[in-house]
């Protein structure tokens, strides 16, 4: 199965020129969109239900009307309000209005409370500003009347590119997004409006999507499955690589055995604690399978990584926020190998990026920071922190810093510096606990141990720690997401 594009509005607006310029009117283009509208919307009816379509003043509201003459030829009862004047519609839509032979009433004297289920047609990706007057009117009376609302490929006063809401946005049960998704579909807040989400074919090829340059994509199995290692027959541990996590000082140890524990089971074959000298007891008290290390500072670092068989390091969680920190940082750089860094290893950055300019060379690297870390990493950097877009933050980092960063959040974005990204769907609530980022340190590092490249390996291991998450779901403590994680890997490899 090929990897789910989500198509920024501008990438989209390309789509559809090139598709018209081959051949296909862009009547055509808005009646099949319409069409999976109306079915979507016969799908959530009874027979001969009431509708009431809000249509607007753009190719939306075309949309929109074709919707309503479906539905009306269905035989049921539709009503259809227009923003603005009629003859003020062009193109497409001017030819769609005259596929409708009912009234047009103004959408700010539709009855909303009285439907039993409200098309919202009123604005799509194209809306750059906040909605006001009639417009915004119209969509608080919609979320007022407590009727299920469909929204034509995204919910009015949506940002398509941002997910940001323009002032005061639809909120739809279910929407129907043509030909991709849309980063708003995905990214917060614009995802709780959208509610159910399904992507209708209207007959815009694959490769003219992949042709507008768009290398961003929905974060699912589709995307990494195929690179995830499948142990052979003959395999042993010793091919499924070493991971070594640095762990903090006596009474900060539980992060890196949390990291520790999900590397390993996430398929690493073998898993070692760098423990600084007074902490060695307390880590050798809780550990089994992982083995253990004393580690004194970064020149102690330096010498464990002399050994070539550890390829894949965890620095970070718990390590404390000073110098000392950013010298391991550096050691773990030079060694040229992969590596996570999160938490502590960003933080002791502090206003201090410039210093992680070009540090990782050819090392596969990830970095994992939440919106806090991010921002202090990249204090006095407004080219990198400025954009509205979670995508072009987390794009900008990567490019600046040379490694694939994990932008967190109940939407992460993983931004590689060739400018790929993808948009993560399956977060969950329950991953807001103490130690869950560092278990995901574990599981991204595990996955490069064996092999995986960092993109592939950051995707893949977000995905899993998420839907690991989500299987327990209330009650969640750091602890369970390392045991949840074999039967996660179990459904995805059989």
């Amino acid at each position: 199965m090929a990897p789910e594009l989500v198509l920024r509005p501008r990438d989209m607006r390309q789509a559809d020129v090139w598709t018209i310029e081959s051949g296909v009117p862009g009547i055509e283009l808005m009646r099949r969109a319409g069409q999976a509208v109306a079915r979507a919307a016969t799908e959530m009816l009874t027979k001969e239900a009431r509708v009431i379509v809000a249509a607007g003043p753009g190719q939306n509201g075309g949309d929109g009307f074709v919707v309503a003459a479906r539905l009306a030829e269905q035989g049921h009862r539709v009503s259809l309000g227009l923003l603005g004047g009629i003859d003020r519609l062009s193109g497409d839509a001017a030819l769609a209005a005259k596929d409708w032979k009912g009234a047009v009433a103004p959408v700010e004297a539709l009855p909303f409370a009285e439907a039993d289920l409200i098309v919202d047609a009123l604005f799509g990706t194209g809306l750059a500003r906040d909605l006001g007057g009639a417009a915004r009117v119209a969509v608080e009376r919609m979320n007022a009347s407590g009727r299920p609302i469909l929204a034509v490929d995204l919910p009015s006063g949506l940002d398509g590119e941002t997910g940001q809401v323009r002032g005061v946005a639809v909120r739809a049960v279910r929407t129907v997004a043509f030909a991709a998704c849309k980063p708003c579909h995905l990214l917060m807040p614009g995802r709780a409006f959208c509610g159910e989400v399904e992507v209708a074919d209207i007959g815009i090829a694959r490769s003219t999507l992949e042709a507008t340059g768009g290398r961003l994509f929905a974060n699912a199995p589709s995307l990494w499955r195929d690179t995830l290692p499948r142990p052979g027959l003959g395999s042993h541990k010793y091919e499924r690589g070493h991971t070594l996590v640095v762990s903090g000082g006596a009474t900060r140890t539980g992060a890196a055995r949390l990291a520790a524990r999900a590397a390993l089971r996430i398929g690493s074959g073998l898993v070692t604690v760098a423990s600084p000298p007074e902490a060695i007891g307390i880590n050798a008290a809780h550990l089994t399978a992982v083995m253990l290390r004393g580690c004194d500072g970064p020149e102690g670092l330096h010498q464990i990584l002399q050994d070539a068989r550890l390829n894949a390091l965890v620095l970070g969680p718990a390590l404390g926020v000073h110098s000392g920190t950013r010298a391991m940082v550096a050691v773990a750089a030079h060694a040229r190998r992969s590596l996570v860094l999160d938490a502590d290893a960003l933080t002791a950055f502090e206003g201090l990026a410039t210093e992680l300019q070009g540090a990782f060379g050819h090392a596969p690297t990830v970095l994992t920071p939440h919106d806090g870390e991010f921002r202090r990493l990249f204090k006095g950097h407004p080219d990198i922190l400025d954009p509205e877009s979670k995508i072009e933050r987390a794009h900008r980092a990567a490019v600046y810093t040379g490694a694939v960063v994990v932008l967190k959040g109940p939407d992460t974005v993983i931004a590689a510096p060739d400018r790929r990204a993808a948009i993560n769907g399956n977060g969950t609530p329950y991953l807001g606990t103490a130690g869950s980022g560092d278990t995901l340190c574990g599981i991204v590092a595990g996955l490069m141990a064996q092999g995986l490249p960092a993109f592939e390996a950051a995707c893949a291991g977000v995905w899993i720690h998420a839907e690991a998450g989500a299987s327990f779901g209330p009650g969640l403590i750091a602890e369970d997401l390392p045991e949840l994680v074999p039967g996660v890997l179990r459904a995805l490899l059989t």
